[in-house]
């Protein structure tokens, strides 16, 4: 029984000696265990019965505990289990992740000046602006019906006031906006203004030869008094713009109404006819009277009509554009300002030959010579400007762009307005106007500069989606105007900051490309958008020119 009660010790605990066992563990065969009593005769039976029943108590026993910690283990082994499922998901998805990163394509790959793009779900249809129908304004700077005009005779207004409209098309559009505005805050005639040869159209186009004049003086009659010539009675016509008595050149940007009451007006009164001079963006936006503001989008919008002629050419390029299948289909504009000037001025890095980029360093320094300097100082500001999205888009960055939207079906056509080789081969349905027409049909209009540029302009204003690739005038009237006729139109303005980021990633996959295109413009396809102060009128002339429908 010394052995039975060693061997139930606990572990390895020191025991005390037997006989100390024994007067402090109660033997199992006294009375006071209340086991009943047994005859001598069977105490043989007792001591082989005894044994089975320990054991079979202390296994009873072991075998609960067992089952209670078998139960609490398997409750918390199960939740482990879990825990360690989750981490080796989440393990495998982080190694997934970490080598498709490392051996993500590049967005598209370049054979020659042949660029190859992975290809991926075709994307919601480019050509409609879904949300379009849920704009609820409309134009409203037309000619009032009916109106009953207050305005004086020409003899009896302040004077005359001559411009001379600078820059290309669309400056000069800009210019001559204006010049009315300017004539109507002084109660001046103004006369018919002179578009000015630019240095770099070299063009002699008068406003007869792009503007039907009679519609447009006869459109204003209500609201600014108009001639054709400076008045008989003025003599010396030479005197404008060569007399400092007779111009007014401190005419300071973005100026006020208020300054040319103040300034301006007097000297009108005194000589009765005075010439303004510079004449590009003399005129704010955000301080001057709105009537003035929507007087400027009545010019622009409707009173400044191209000659028929012209019209009726554009129309037949937008025809031959939709027709070119054999049945109508959409089409795309884009406006690629990749000229050699707008690299240049931009002072920007591009993509080209060491002999190239000499070159561009030549023309920078002939044109620029304060600018330019020794150039040394430029390639930080090309990289930072690059960054800031301020540089224009390459041909082969619009390709890749275009290429998120485009699709390879047939029936899509894309008009190109600029140079066009690092796009042919990704757009095979990419053509010109020269394309579109035959040499004869654009001989009459090629003896202007200006002409082409106004073709340019309504097939782009009439297109099924329009495309900017940087900013200026041309674009911002474009995408204004299909604004202020409905906004139908989807108009895109690239967020040239995300091209940049996204085209110098090498770790960014197609799809998270396309996915980012996608998801920033969204909000960049010409919607109506609040006009904020100093806010350009000619792409956004919401607040000042259009209602609530």
């Amino acid at each position: 029984m010394a052995e039975l009660r060693h061997s139930s010790s606990i572990g390895g605990r020191p025991t005390p000696s037997p006989r100390k066992r024994d007067d402090v563990v109660t033997s199992p065969l006294s009375s006071e265990n209340h086991l009943p009593q047994r005859d001598d005769d069977d105490d043989d039976g007792g001591r082989d019965r005894y044994p089975r029943d320990r054991f079979r108590s202390l296994f009873s026993n072991h075998f609960q505990l067992l089952d209670e910690s078998a139960r609490f283990y398997s409750h918390n082994f199960k939740i482990l289990l879990l825990f360690v499922t989750v981490l080796a998901i989440a393990g495998m998805y982080s190694v997934y992740s970490v080598i498709s990163r490392l051996n993500a394509p590049y967005l598209c790959t370049k054979d020659g000046i042949t660029l190859h793009c992975p290809r991926v779900k075709e994307p919601p249809s480019l050509w409609e602006n879904p949300l379009s129908a849920t704009t609820s304004w409309k134009p409203c700077a037309e000619r009032r019906i009916g109106a009953i005009s207050d305005l004086p005779e020409a003899n009896e207004t302040n004077g005359y006031i001559f411009i001379h409209a600078e820059g290309g098309l669309n400056q000069q559009r800009i210019a001559i906006c204006n010049a009315v505005a300017v004539a109507k805050i002084m109660n001046a005639t103004l006369i018919l203004p002179v578009l000015k040869q630019d240095q770099i159209w070299k063009d002699q186009t008068k406003f007869e030869d792009i503007f039907d004049v009679d519609h447009f003086i006869d459109y204003l009659k209500d609201d600014v008094q108009i001639v054709r010539d400076i008045p008989s009675w003025f003599t010396d016509k030479s005197e404008l713009f060569t007399s400092i008595r007779r111009t007014v050149k401190n005419i300071p940007k973005y100026a006020p109404a208020q300054f040319y009451i103040d300034n301006v007006l007097p000297r009108i009164k005194e000589k009765k006819i005075m010439a303004l001079k510079p004449f590009v963006d003399r005129l704010g936006y955000d301080n001057v009277p709105q009537e003035i503001n929507r007087l400027r989008c009545r010019v622009n919008y409707h009173a400044l009509k191209f000659l028929p002629e012209i019209d009726e050419m554009a129309e037949r390029l937008v025809a031959r554009m939709r027709n070119r299948t054999g049945s109508p289909n959409p089409f795309m504009a884009l406006h690629l300002r990749f000229e050699k000037g707008m690299v240049g001025l931009s002072f920007c890095d591009f993509v080209g030959t060491r002999a190239e980029k000499a070159l561009m360093g030549l023309y920078r320094l002939k044109e620029w010579p304060r600018r330019f300097k020794d150039g040394s100082h430029l390639w930080p500001l090309a990289l930072q400007k690059r960054k800031e999205g301020r540089c224009p888009l390459e041909p082969g960055e619009v390709a890749v762009m275009l290429r998120r939207w485009a699709t390879r079906r047939k029936r899509k056509y894309t008009l190109l307005l600029g140079r066009m080789a690092p796009l042919r081969n990704m757009f095979p349905n990419l053509v010109t106007k020269e394309e579109l027409t035959t040499t004869d049909e654009l001989d009459g209009f090629r003896k202007h500069v200006t002409s082409l540029a106004a073709l340019d302009f309504l097939v782009c204003l009439k297109s099924d989606v329009f495309v900017m690739t940087h900013g200026g005038n041309f674009a911002k009237l474009i995408i204004g105007a299909r604004r202020y006729m409905g906004h139908r139109q989807k108009s895109i303005k690239p967020d040239k900051g995300l091209l940049s980021k996204s085209l110098g990633d090498p770790y960014m996959g197609w799809a998270t490309f396309v996915e980012d295109v996608v998801i920033t413009h969204q909000t960049r396809t010409g919607l109506p958008e609040a006009t904020f102060p100093n806010y350009d009128i000619w792409e956004n002339p919401l607040t000042s020119c259009m209602c609530k429908a």
